[in-house]
């Protein structure tokens, strides 16, 4: 196993966008992991009493997901639908793009976001850039005010977080059910087992996706993701808590296994087999954004039922006695128990 890989890289770790003492933003987009296609992720993390400045993605919708704190995102789309909602941890938002949009920190410690973005190399616009961009007078006429009304705008550059001028506000309704927002840890998991779980965030359960989705699995030490690949679905990973190892088949029949730890982030391209399995004692958690709404998979259980012990044995190169004793199986189970320990990786 190579310390290093094409397929992952540290979030965490990640050189900050902006990191002052209100907050940092972080992002793997192309340019940190070149394999991304369709896909990146941000973290923003937020002090108390502050905010991520108005802003709208240019060719991207996003899908965040709040790891720590309670956040309100207000956020104006097409039509002028306006929205304005909290977020807690563990909840999920949508966030269509060119959709303006900002979120606050409401709670007295830090918080934390996730956020997947529908583009290797997303670009967005901040609302004070816009300001800036226009004279006094194009204001001034905008709103229907003299152009000495702008006098004191010192167009300043954009800053991603900025300081509340005063305590945040939320009305009531802030805290109504909203389309754009998605409680996926309040879900009851469709998927569950003694050792591992996973909550999905996809358009049967969520009509507001239209190219992005996430699960959130949770696999014990006992536990494993099972062989499989996703024919039409690329899938990005985030390391929430936990250590894992992964393993990928590339094209060229290379095989590429690495660890992962809290605070990375792996890309799957479409179609490529690939599996993930606990390290140590401990479950881990990831948040695994995909490029469509409702992915699929095909897994190897699945495969060893349709075809034929006489194909399996040729396939395989052994004889038709020594194909082993696959399990039926019409619908992949997602996650399997780990009976077997995996052996660690030979050295040099």
């Amino acid at each position: 196993m190579s310390p290093t890989s094409p397929h992952w890289v540290s979030l965490a770790k990640s050189p900050p966008l902006f990191e002052s003492d209100l907050g940092s933003v972080q992002a793997v987009d192309r340019q940190a992991l070149p394999l991304l296609n369709g896909l990146s992720i941000k973290r923003v993390v937020l002090a108390p009493n502050t905010l991520r400045e108005p802003q709208w993605n240019v060719n991207a919708n996003q899908l965040a997901y709040v790891v720590r704190g309670e956040v309100l995102v207000s956020m104006l789309g097409s039509g002028n639908q306006f929205s304005s909602f909290v977020a807690g941890e563990g909840q999920m938002y949508h966030v269509e793009s060119g959709s303006v949009y900002h979120i606050e920190n409401l709670a007295a410690t830090e918080a934390e976001v996730i956020i997947a973005l529908r583009s290797e190399q997303p670009q967005h616009f901040s609302l004070r850039d816009s300001f800036s961009a226009m004279t006094d007078s194009v204001l001034g006429n905008t709103y229907d005010l003299p152009s000495s009304a702008f006098d004191a705008f010192a167009r300043p550059d954009a800053q991603q977080i900025l300081p509340r001028q005063a305590n945040s506000s939320v009305n009531p309704t802030d805290r109504f059910p909203n389309a754009h927002l998605f409680d996926v840890e309040g879900q009851h998991p469709p998927t569950a087992y003694d050792y591992g779980s996973a909550r999905l965030a996809r358009k049967q359960f969520w009509a507001a996706l239209e190219d992005l989705s996430m699960y959130s699995l949770r696999i014990k030490e006992n536990g494993m993701r099972d062989a499989h690949w996703h024919p039409v679905t690329a899938e990005m990973g985030y390391v929430a808590q936990g250590r894992a190892r992964m393993r990928i088949l590339d094209p060229d029949v290379t095989l590429d296994e690495y660890e992962l730890d809290t605070g990375d982030v792996y890309f799957v391209p479409r179609a490529y087999p690939h599996h993930i399995e606990v390290l140590g004692d401990e479950a881990f958690h990831f948040l695994i954004f995909f490029d469509q709404p409702t992915p699929g998979d095909i897994g190897y259980r699945t495969t060893a039922t349709a075809f034929s012990r006489e194909v399996l044995a040729s396939t395989l190169g052994v004889d038709e006695r020594d194909v082993p004793d696959f399990p039926f199986t019409t619908t992949d189970p997602l996650i399997v128990g780990r009976k077997n320990p995996t052996p660690a990786p030979k050295t040099a």
